[in-house]
This record gives structure tokens, C-alpha cells and sequence, in this order.
């Protein structure tokens, strides 16, 4: 783990004496692997040099033997490393990969946001002090980069990719699709002229709600999806109940009903789904690649 090459996490010749064991380390990540307890690196006093193992005050220089500690060093977050033009942004409270002026700091979502990022995405509060609702390991500090959602939230970069790869177009805290998917809306309109319903269920309407644009409205029953009359989105959940046309009668509804509640196969949590379902769903995985060119993202911290 002490080598002067640092450890997997850090290139660095210098190891941390943790303020809270006095033990040494080559970073608070080997530390927090090893014992019960989290270091805390704003509070780091005192390294050990790994070439000539002189205890010293944090510095990016040894006094002892001259020998460079890292290419860059932060005498806040007292972080070593080769020189990736990070820099420490006061109000995130942590490093973060640069370069400096390809990010600026949104003070509504409270990080570093890639500049063409600047007045072209939505601010949620506070945004990255929330967990990733994938895995629900930390945001903020993570080394991880972080993926920004069309409707403002935050992923791990490598939990959006998982999203992307597995078919899961709907953020998972708001339902929000995760890219734009007017293409497979396309082809699920293309889908729906092509397989009229049964004459029972010809007629036969069902109230939603679009998880994208929030319109309450009456859609025609399929088995495909529903479509939401605001934005022609098929990302739609059951809001109600459902009617059948005349010829068609309360059986009819009654079924449709039944058949709407049970086709959220490519759903998740938060409701009965009605629209967002099997089709949608394999929709979506066929738009992976679409999904990863309009990635959004945050850049990791560094410390």
C-alpha cells in the first residue's frame, strides 16, 4: 500500500497520518478501506515522506530529501496527485478535475457543471448532496463522474450507462424520461397504426398523467401505450378510471382497466404505469446509443 508511487487511488510519495488513529496511509480512501472509521482530510496535519520516511508538517515539498510529494497538492483538502489541472473549488468544499475554466459553479444545484452546461439545464437544490438513487452511494464527493438528467437530477456516470444498457429510460426519482426519445415515441405511433385493438376495446379511453410534461389527460386505450395529448410523450402512468364506447360496455372497461395496469412491464415504482411499458421500454434500450451522445455531465472531485 506505502510505495512512492502512492496507491490505486493516488499517485503521490508522501503517505497521510490520519488525525483521527495517527495511523499512516497512502490516502483517506486506503484508510476508510481498512479500519471502522472515516478520515477526515481537511483535518490531515502531518505526512511521512515514502522515500526517506521524515514525518513532517503537509507540504507539497519533503524537508528532509527535497522529494516531490505530488505534482499537485491542495493545502485545503491536503490532497497529492499527478497533475490532472485540478483545482479546489470553495463552494463545493473539494477539489475537482479541471481544467478550471471548462466549469463553473452553479450556485442553485450547488456543483461544478461543465460550461455548455451554463443557463441550458433545469436547477434542482442542493442537487448533488442527494445519493444516486441507483446505487445510493454519494454524489458530490464521489471520484465517479456524475450524469445530469434532462429533468435536473443527478446518476453516477457508470449507473446512467447501466440505465441505458439494461432499457431504464425514466429517471428513478421522478419518472422524467432520461434522454430525449421523440424517435421511439415515432415508432410506438408507427406500432399503434399498425395493431388496431380488438373491436371490444375500440372506443375505450383512459385517463393519465405524462411522467414528462405532467398534463392530465384522456388518452385511447392500447395495449402499446398511452399517449399524453400535451407533449406526445408515451411515458404515461394510469390516472384514473377507464371507458369503453358504448358498443363495448362496462365489460369492456373493465378489461381495458385491467389491461392498462398490468402493462407496466418496462415500469418502475410510482404507480400503475399505462403507457411506459414493454414497448416503450425496448424503445429505449435501441436508443442506448442516442441516450450516451446526449450525456450531460459533472466532473468528479479529485480528493
Amino acid at each position: 500500500m506505502a510505495s512512492s508511487v502512492g496507491c490505486e487511488h493516488y499517485v503521490r510519495s508522501c503517505l497521510l497520518k490520519a488525525p483521527c488513529c495517527g495511523k499512516l496511509y497512502v490516502c483517506r480512501l486506503c484508510h476508510d478501506a481498512e479500519e471502522n472509521h472515516q478520515m477526515d482530510r481537511f483535518k490531515v496535519q502531518e505526512v511521512q515522506c515514502s522515500e526517506c520516511q521524515t514525518v513532517q508538517q503537509a507540504q507539497q515539498n519533503c524537508q528532509q530529501c527535497n522529494v516531490h510529494f505530488g505534482e499537485y497538492y491542495c493545502d485545503i483538502c491536503h490532497l497529492f496527485d499527478k497533475d490532472k489541472k485540478q483545482y479546489h473549488c470553495l463552494p463545493c468544499g473539494i477539489c475537482r478535475i479541471g481544467p478550471r475554466e471548462k466549469y463553473f459553479h452553479c450556485k442553485k444545484c450547488n456543483l461544478c457543471l461543465a460550461q455548455d452546461l451554463q443557463g441550458n439545464h433545469k436547477c434542482v437544490e442542493n442537487v448533488s448532496r442527494q445519493n444516486c438513487p441507483v446505487c445510493m452511494e454519494d454524489i458530490h464527493t464521489s471520484r465517479i463522474g456524475a450524469h445530469v438528467l434532462p429533468c435536473g437530477h443527478l446518476l453516477h456516470k457508470t449507473c446512467f450507462d447501466d440505465m441505458v444498457r439494461t432499457g431504464a429510460y425514466r429517471c428513478p426519482l421522478c419518472m422524467h424520461s432520461a434522454w430525449s426519445m421523440e424517435d421511439h415515441w415515432d415508432q410506438i405511433d408507427k406500432e399503434i397504426s399498425l395493431s388496431p385493438m380488438p373491436t371490444e376495446y375500440q372506443g375505450a379511453t383512459v385517463k393519465i398523467i405524462c411522467n414528462d410534461c405532467q398534463t392530465h389527460c384522456t388518452a385511447p386505450f392500447h395495449v402499446l401505450g398511452m399517449k399524453c395529448s400535451g407533449c406526445g410523450s408515451y411515458n404515461t402512468a394510469q390516472d384514473g378510471g377507464t371507458h369503453a364506447a358504448a358498443a363495448g360496455g362496462a365489460a369492456a372497461a373493465g378489461r381495458a382497466a385491467a389491461a392498462a395496469a398490468g402493462g407496466a412491464a418496462g415500469g418502475a415504482a410510482g404507480g400503475a404505469a399505462a403507457g411506459g411499458g414493454g414497448t416503450a421500454a425496448a424503445a429505449a434500450r435501441g436508443g442506448a446509443a442516442v441516450g450516451r451522445r446526449r450525456q450531460k455531465q459533472t466532473q468528479p472531485h479529485t480528493g
